[in-house]
């Protein structure tokens, strides 16, 4: 598939990022957002790079007030690609649809998006939804603010993991690729791809930093969910 042209975000909305970082910090303290209601179906939430299910202890706590079965990813630190990691994130996936008696909907910040995508192909049966958050699937690994970083915490290129995979296929579940155009780490053309990348791209009003956090990302969330989960009942 052709590499979507792109560039990485301004170093304005990048330092706009490192404002929101306190906002961050603060947001496990803060109560939950109210969303529309769920209905007891299973989701796991994954972290960014470098973050840790703490970062998106406010999504969760918003889902869980609104009536879904939410877990975090349970891995620690999210340090980048792993030989093993999309094994042992299937393993918890699927003992979470088992203990649910239903396919588990991922919601996955980032990185963490990158990751819910891969595992869903390895597991569709037990996947119903995917959610991205200004996730770079689409076009060029090295057009983002990320990058750098990523290479100098990890024994590996950005482009080459060291697991198999095709970041820009589908998964065969549907797919959904929430950005923004004020995200000052991941440009909107990485994160909400190209036709058949995805099912749906949604546009929100927030930053990176804020996509678990900010009140316009967890309420986009909440109305993707159950609009989307609706329709697969």
């Amino acid at each position: 598939m052709a590499t979507l042209p792109a560039k990485a975000p301004s170093p304005r909305l990048f330092a706009a990022e490192l404002l929101e970082l306190p906002r961050l910090m603060a947001a496990p303290l803060l109560g939950p957002v109210e969303i529309m209601p769920g209905q007891g179906q299973p989701i796991m939430v994954l972290p960014g790079f470098l973050a840790h299910d703490v970062t998106t202890i406010r999504l969760r706590r918003s889902l869980w007030a609104a009536g879904y079965s939410v877990q975090g990813w349970g891995l620690g630190l999210n340090l980048g690609a792993r030989a093993d990691l999309l094994d042992r994130l299937a393993m918890r996936i699927t003992a979470f649809a088992v203990s649910s008696g239903q396919p588990v909907t991922l919601v996955g910040w980032s990185l963490g998006g990158v990751f819910a995508r891969e595992v869903a192909k390895l597991i569709p049966h037990d996947v119903r939804l995917v959610i991205t958050l200004g996730s770079p699937f689409s076009g060029d690994p090295r057009a983002n603010n990320a990058w750098r970083l990523y290479e100098l915490v990890n024994d590996h290129p950005v482009h080459a993991p060291p697991v198999d995979v095709e970041l820009a296929v589908k998964p065969p579940v549907p797919t959904l690729a929430l950005w923004s155009r004020r995200d000052g780490i991941i440009p909107p053309a990485c994160a909400s791809g190209l036709l058949g990348e995805r099912d749906e791209a949604i546009e929100v009003e927030c930053r990176h930093l804020g996509f678990a956090a900010a009140r316009s990302g967890i309420q986009a969330i909440g109305a993707a969910l159950a609009r989307w989960l609706q329709c697969s009942a």
